[in-house]
Order: C-alpha cells, then sequence, then structure tokens
C-alpha cells in the first residue's frame, strides 16, 4: 500500500516529538498516544535507519525480530520497555482482504484470529525470552496488522511468566483480534484509535463472532475526538467519504495512513502543552 510506504519513507529522518528522559508513565493520555503512533510508523523502517532517531529521543535499545513475514522492535530505556509490531507492508496490503476472511482458533483464555496469532507463534519464543529478562514496565503498540500483534502479544505476556506486568496497549486502525471471551480476559488499558472511515476496525466481521477489545477513540472526518450514537456515525463517515472524493482520494484507505493518525493526534498534543485539558476517554470494552 503507498500511504504506508510514503510513511516510512518520510519519517525517517523526522525527530519523535517526545524525549524520553523521564518514565512513560508520566506522559499524559495524549502524550502516550503520539510517542507510541510514532513509533508505530517508525517501525516501518529499516532497523539500522531508525537507530539514530530513536536514540536521540532517549531510547538505549532497539531490537529487531523478523521472521516469515513476522516484524516486531524492541524499544527499551532505563525506565521501560516498547513492544511496537510492523504493521501490513505496502507489497502485502492483499493481507487485509484475506484476513477478514480468517477463522479464530482456541486458546487457553478464548478464541484469536488465526492469521494474527501465527505471525506472534514465530516470533514469540525469541521474544518471550528478552521480555523475562525485563524488570521495566511493558507497553504494547501498533498500526494495522501491528496493532493485532501487539494485542496478541499483550495477551501472550499476560498469561507468561514475565516479571514485568503489561501497562496498555496503543493501535491505529487495527482489526478485530478474536472473540468477546479473549475481550474480557484483557484487562489492560487498550487506547484504540479509529480515524473516520478507515476500512481495517471493520474487518474481520462481528458476524464471525470478532469483538473489538479496548475503548475505541474515534476521529470525526474533521479529525476531532467525539463519541457519536451509530446513525450519527454512519452520518459522519458518509459526509467524510464525500470529502474524500472532492480531493480525489478514497478515505478507506487514506484514513488507514499513520501520516493521518500522527496529525491529528500531534493537534491535540500541541493544544494540551498550550494548556487545554483533553478529557481522557472512559474505558469500556467495545463492540
Amino acid at each position: 500500500m503507498s500511504t504506508s510506504e510514503q510513511d516510512s519513507k518520510k519519517f525517517h529522518a523526522t525527530p519523535l516529538s517526545i524525549a524520553l528522559n523521564d518514565p512513560i508513565s508520566k506522559l499524559s493520555w495524549i502524550g502516550k498516544s503520539l510517542l507510541f503512533a510514532e513509533l508505530s510508523r517508525l517501525a516501518y523502517g529499516d532497523p539500522h535507519e531508525i537507530e539514530d532517531t530513536v536514540y536521540a529521543a532517549g531510547i538505549d535499545e532497539c531490537e529487531f525480530l523478523a521472521l516469515d513475514g513476522a516484524e516486531v522492535y524492541l524499544f527499551a530505556n532505563r525506565h521501560d520497555c516498547m513492544v511496537v509490531a510492523r504493521g501490513t507492508e505496502p507489497t502485502q496490503w492483499n493481507d487485509i482482504s484475506a484476513d477478514a476472511n480468517a477463522l479464530t482458533i482456541a486458546i487457553e483464555v478464548g478464541r484469536v484470529h488465526s492469521g494474527f496469532n501465527k505471525h506472534v507463534d514465530v516470533l514469540w519464543p525469541e521474544l518471550e525470552k528478552l521480555l523475562r529478562e525485563n524488570q521495566r514496565p511493558v507497553w504494547f503498540a501498533g498500526h494495522s496488522l501491528g496493532g493485532a500483534m501487539a494485542t496478541v502479544c499483550a495477551v501472550r505476556c499476560r498469561l507468561s511468566q514475565i516479571p514485568s506486568e503489561p501497562q496498555a496497549i496503543f493501535t491505529y486502525g487495527s482489526p478485530r483480534v478474536g472473540d468477546r471471551k479473549l475481550v474480557n480476559f484483557l484487562k489492560i488499558r487498550h487506547y484504540r484509535w479509529v480515524n473516520n472511515n478507515d476500512i481495517v476496525p471493520r474487518v474481520p466481521p462481528r458476524w464471525m463472532g470478532y469483538r473489538h477489545m479496548g475503548r475505541e477513540i474515534y476521529l470525526n472526518r474533521r479529525g476531532k475526538i467525539i463519541s457519536l450514537p451509530f446513525w450519527l456515525r454512519m452520518h459522519d463517515a458518509w459526509r467524510g467519504f464525500l470529502q474524500s472524493l472532492r480531493s480525489w482520494k478514497l478515505d478507506h484507505f487514506s484514513d488507514h495512513s499513520m501520516i493521518e493518525y500522527i496529525g491529528h493526534i500531534q493537534k491535540y498534543h500541541e493544544a494540551e502543552k498550550e494548556g487545554k485539558r483533553i478529557p481522557m476517554p472512559r474505558f469500556r470494552h467495545s463492540d
């Protein structure tokens, strides 16, 4: 998908907005959201190209795990550990449509998407080994397929004998991952960002038993965080679609770009720095 490729190329030379001089827990929820959005976008880059960027932001460790198309970064400093999964590659965009038809498989705490689970399976032994040596708080994040993988990793971390406790999950344009039992098991704060007509959070479908995790943070067609009833949400989506056509775009895909997500979150972060209070969404499980 060209938007992901463009995201990767444009971001390499861009410093992170937030320097990690203190523990991540001290950041506001908007600050955390921006940090993990930028790391999720950075995850599309080559490890040799991104090391200088993360080191300049106060991240001392940068481990890249890759096997059979599954890719995860493990970032860390003296305060925190961050698991950031890479999303769908431009040449692998067809994976999304294929994933929409995938069945769930049973694990001990519910049913999970078989494809997402397989992506984590190939990396988990090495990732678990690294996390077993970690005593710091651990955070999970990712965009698109990376968001799904980050969620499955958080489930594995909770089930494993890993000393560090999962702190939160930050996902951007993530698909549904598992069934209601899995949703109810993973009681970790999950900031699940959805940008207007982003098509990926709509798959796999609910009729297959899938449910979303965490609290949805919905950005309307103007990039504003808002909670809308279903009929108003559909109205906003339709107006966003018409607006995109006037710009010769199809926003079901353009709204999935990390450039879009980061741009909207940055505006909230700037407003917060200027003294505006950004209310934290209430956390509840959402379908």
